[in-house]
């Protein structure tokens, strides 16, 4: 399975939902995001087995308090500046915190902070911290974070690649991908992970005869096999997040 969105269908999806008194707002890329504010929200706790992924702008001067969530996720900061606990988060920011990994505050400066959540599983929101705590299930904590350079180190091929997670035994994984105009990349095995998404960060990804624009993404499942993305006409930088192996199970 392999699912593209486009930024500009994204875009249609836009709403604003009050977090603590503060204004979000969010787009969804793929599934149903969780909706704050709702009556459901953060209430189940174990997700459907789809994926999840919805992009979040955070207002300046805002804070996201401490919280887990019961599935395994990435976020992907790709504008403004914040804080995550005690970890800078400037573009490209990579964290990845599995399900009953508990983090934040997530602290957003002047600019505000916008960054996508991407889960293997749908999740139904934030389990606040210390509400939720009979909830969290301990001895699954993981958190992992990459960070790409400010200058990438460029050769003379059409490929250049930076790793941002190391690959682990169980399959996790990110890296950052740039290449140039009309050039083509396999991408590895999806078999290795537990699925994994490619967000667009600058140029385009050519796809169905037609180009994605940045922050569009995609999701291949681990049964989709090696994915070929193929530069547009501009180039392409892309990010590949892959997350390990199996999925954590909540309290049933």
């Amino acid at each position: 399975m392999l699912i593209s969105t486009h930024t500009e269908t994204a875009k249609q999806t836009e709403a604003i939902y009050i977090v603590d008194d503060q204004p979000y707002k969010g787009r969804e890329y793929i599934g149903s995001a969780p909706k704050p504010g709702t009556p459901d929200y953060g209430q189940d706790v174990v997700g459907e087995e789809v994926p999840q992924a919805y992009l979040v702008f955070q207002p300046p001067h805002s804070v996201t308090r401490p919280h887990f969530h019961q599935t395994n996720q990435f976020q992907i900061f790709v504008e403004g500046g914040g804080t995550v606990g005690k970890l800078r988060v400037d573009p490209l920011t990579v964290q990845y915190a599995g399900g009953n990994t508990p983090y934040g505050p997530i602290m957003a400066e002047a600019e505000g902070i916008r960054y996508f959540t991407l889960r293997q599983t749908w999740d139904s929101g934030a389990k606040y911290l210390p509400k939720n705590r009979n909830l969290l299930v301990k001895g699954q904590q993981r958190q992992v974070v990459g960070v790409k350079e400010n200058k990438m180190k460029v050769d003379t091929s059409d490929a250049n690649t930076e790793t941002l997670i190391e690959a682990t035994a169980d399959g996790l994984f990110a890296q950052n991908i740039v290449l140039t105009p009309k050039a083509k990349y396999s991408l590895p095995d999806t078999a290795e992970g537990g699925g994994q998404y490619h967000v667009v960060v600058s140029g385009s990804l050519a796809r169905n005869g037609g180009t994605l624009p940045p922050l569009s993404i995609e999701f291949a499942s681990c049964d989709e096999g090696i994915v070929e993305i193929e530069a547009g006409p501009d180039g392409l930088e892309l990010l590949l997040a892959r997350f390990p192996k199996g999925r954590p199970l909540g309290n049933s």
